[in-house]
């Protein structure tokens, strides 16, 4: 049966990609009129900008210390509600975005990182988690063929043996037939046997 299942054509186990998240797409909040995609989010200004917008925090000296990040909606929540400071940190302890005055004061111990550096490690975990998945799904999908296959098998296995039980009770019952026709004869033989002598003592 393994040699079979291995000769079978090899099955394939997607996540489709309609599954998957996808970013939100952020418009620049500098753009009149038709507002542009968004290339980077100030966490200083609070603000979106598109390529050309974002060139004065790419050439004037103040707005290049800016915290510059992938575009994102909703950039008040990226900021400290306390503090009115950027989250530019992420506490592993606690999980949660922080500013620089919490991991001076409340997570003063704890292990904090970039947002950046905590998302790539997250995405190496969700590729591995779904590695794994894609491994489960393909087992489980070679497991039902196994039992497809297993199942075929048994089937044909029953046909043969019902084929087989068939043509032996078949013979058996000529065999008993036959037997019955020939104890019949010797039967019917000894009684006109019997009757022929009985004529013959008559006589």
């Amino acid at each position: 049966m393994a040699a079979q299942f291995r000769k079978s054509e090899p099955l394939k186990a997607t996540i489709s990609p309609d599954l998957r998240p996808t970013k939100p797409e952020v418009s620049c909040d500098y753009c009149t009129g038709t507002k542009l995609k968004a290339l980077k989010s100030c966490l200083v200004c609070l603000t979106s900008y598109c390529e050309t917008h974002l060139e004065p925090h790419q050439r004037v000296a103040a707005l290049k210390k800016h915290k510059l990040i992938d575009p994102v909606k909703n950039l008040e929540y990226r900021m400290c509600q306390k503090h009115e400071r950027p989250l530019e940190l992420f506490c592993r302890t606690d999980q949660m975005l922080v500013c620089r005055l919490y991991t001076d004061k409340d997570h003063k111990n704890h292990d904090t990182v970039p947002p950046e550096e905590e998302c790539e490690e997250k995405k190496t975990q969700i590729k591995k988690t779904e590695g794994d998945i894609q491994q489960m799904i393909q087992e489980r999908l070679e497991k039902v063929q196994e039992i497809k296959l297993s199942v075929q098998t048994s089937k044909r296995d029953a046909e043969r043996d019902i084929s087989d039980s068939v043509q032996v009770f078949t013979a058996l019952v000529r065999s008993i037939e036959r037997s019955q026709a020939e104890l019949i004869e010797v039967i019917e033989e000894k009684q006109k046997a019997a009757e022929k002598q009985a004529e013959g003592l008559i006589l």
